[in-house]
């Protein structure tokens, strides 16, 4: 499961860039910062490798295996 939190990103779009399996995109939705934070978009094809949550430099995503 990925956990976002969408008030601490930046929209830097490292996640997005370097998600293997392109799960994540770019929100159309603003957060309080005036950022486009990202969103799953195919959770299911989520591989668990952790590294949108390694390489996020503001610590706003977390990978929670089940």
């Amino acid at each position: 499961m990925i956990e976002i939190d969408e008030e601490l990103c930046k929209g830097c779009g490292i996640c997005t860039d370097f998600c293997p399996m392109k799960v994540l995109e770019t929100s159309d939705k603003i957060n309080k910062k005036g950022y486009y934070p990202p969103k799953a978009v195919k959770e299911d094809e989520c591989l668990g490798c952790r590294l949108c949550e390694l390489l996020c430099p503001e610590f706003a995503i977390f990978i929670i295996n089940e």
